[in-house]
């Protein structure tokens, strides 16, 4: 039997739905009910409804190791798909209790109940640090404690810790590092805010870059490594690296939308991420840029995918198709 934590999230839900079609007995676990209702609309959305009841639901918490005894029971296969996603700096706390406590609680039912894989999905984010003169960033770059990381990096790579613990202790596992994952706009927040963007006319980009994914082939990657006898490796996921410009610029174009026209710079960014910090300390509200993410933006990082390409033979989607995909779909 296979368990799959977050399957209220975009991979999750997408994972549940691809191995739910191979008929393969499901638990999920979820905190609220209301969360459930995204993974149903997204198997309404591609017309799966009838296989969305096999799928076994129970309520859980990461963090809560007494609902997690009860969800482990007869479990075989684990795919973590469970994390907490932000860029604000006032989350340090949950990001690190989430990432990083929840990962080390998964790994450690995963020894104790013996079972036999583990897959957890970390992020690009937690990929190591280039050094000077290089510019292609793959899974052999070290991560340098010394170099700035938002919290959210740092917490993955917490997480990432954990699950290396578990393989050390006999556990059975790989890791997935996506870069920036495009799937069903039923999930607005995260990868969507480039869609909602767009549509609402935001009028600025950058000319940094990072890699996009489409998540069809994050969860098909993902059960072809745990069907594999491929263990105690990590693969970055990415399909092409391209410019905020480019990737903004493209979604306009499938959406009809206008393209926007300011180019922000890295000086505009500097002082903008200054005046959101003493705007949230004088009226305490949620930070909308901050010191690192004003750095990410501006970053011309090239991931490289080459290693799932040659372990899998793998050919990834094109981004282009990915966003056709999403915006005919909504």
């Amino acid at each position: 039997m296979v368990l799959v934590t977050g399957g209220t999230g975009l991979v999750g839900a997408h994972l549940l739905l691809h191995l739910v079609e191979n008929e393969e007995k499901i638990v999920a676990i979820y905190r609220n009910e209301k969360t459930i209702e995204k993974p149903k609309a997204l198997f309404n959305q591609f017309e799966k409804k009838h296989l969305f009841s096999k799928i076994q639901w129970i309520e859980a918490d990461i963090l809560d190791i007494s609902s997690l005894e009860i969800a482990f029971q007869n479990i075989d296969y684990v795919y973590h798909c469970a994390a907490q996603i932000s860029f604000d700096p006032n989350d340090e706390n949950l990001l690190r209790k989430v990432n990083i406590e929840g990962t080390a609680n998964i790994v450690n039912f995963c020894i104790d109940k013996k079972v036999k894989k583990l897959c957890h999905v970390s992020s690009i984010a937690a990929l190591g640090d280039l050094k000077e003169h290089e510019t292609t960033l793959n899974e052999t770059n070290e991560w340098n404690p010394e170099i700035s990381h938002s919290d959210y990096a740092i917490t993955k790579y917490g997480a990432e810790m954990e699950v290396w613990r578990g393989q050390q202790e006999g556990l059975k596992v790989v890791i997935v590092n996506p870069g920036v994952i495009f799937g069903s706009l039923i999930w607005k927040n995260g990868s969507g805010e480039f869609f909602t963007k767009v549509k609402n006319k935001f009028p600025f980009y950058t000319n940094g870059s990072t890699g996009y994914v489409g998540v069809n082939d994050v969860v098909k990657i993902m059960i072809l490594l745990m069907k594999s006898v491929i263990t105690g490796e990590r693969f970055s996921l990415v399909s092409e690296n391209l410019s905020f410009k480019e990737i903004i610029f493209l979604i306009a174009k499938k959406m009809s939308a206008k393209k926007p026209s300011f180019e922000i710079k890295p000086w505009m960014t500097a002082i903008a991420w200054r005046l959101d910090w003493i705007i949230s300390k004088f009226f305490r509200t949620k930070r909308k840029l901050s010191k690192d993410t004003a750095r990410t933006i501006h970053s011309k990082e090239i991931i490289s995918n080459k290693k799932i390409k040659n372990a899998l033979n793998y050919n990834f989607q094109s981004i282009d198709s990915v966003i056709e995909q999403i915006v005919s779909k909504n």
